[in-house]
């Protein structure tokens, strides 16, 4: 079983590599593109989630959503569970951005998943939901 997980850490790898490669929609660094899409499925987030989720130190999230902050892709509020803390939205550009990246980067892998004969095809989309649950988890 090692074998064929280290295989598939690999491919995974080198299939988002490809993925982050491909990307026509986003200047994006990599931590921010994470950041960003965490922010879109959890907002609103603190920073300290942001860090242990995406994962990075506390730090480099805090510069993470500066960034997204001055591009005007987030922006930050009172917590509603905490008006002390701040939590972190997407604005309308960032929506924009997390829906055309994620249009542009299912047709970049649908294009590679063509490429699979249809029972192939039908076992990697499979996987991807368990996949899923795992990444959840996280």
């Amino acid at each position: 079983m090692a074998q064929e997980a280290l295989q598939l850490l690999v491919s995974m790898h080198r299939i988002v590599r490809h993925l982050r490669r491909s990307r026509t929609t986003s200047a994006l660094h990599p931590t921010q593109f994470l950041a960003l899409m965490l922010i879109a499925d959890e907002q609103p987030i603190r920073i300290g989630e942001i860090a242990n989720r995406v994962p990075c130190s506390q730090p480099t999230a805090t510069t993470t959503v500066a960034a997204l902050e001055d591009a005007g892709l987030v922006r930050r509020e009172p917590d509603p569970g905490d008006g002390r803390a701040t939590a972190v939205v997407l604005t309308a550009a960032g929506a924009e951005m997390v829906e055309a990246s994620g249009r542009q980067a299912a047709d970049e892998l649908g294009k590679l998943l063509r490429r699979l004969d249809d029972p192939d095809r039908d076992l990697v989309l499979r996987a991807g939901a368990v996949l899923a649950q795992i990444a959840d988890d996280l």
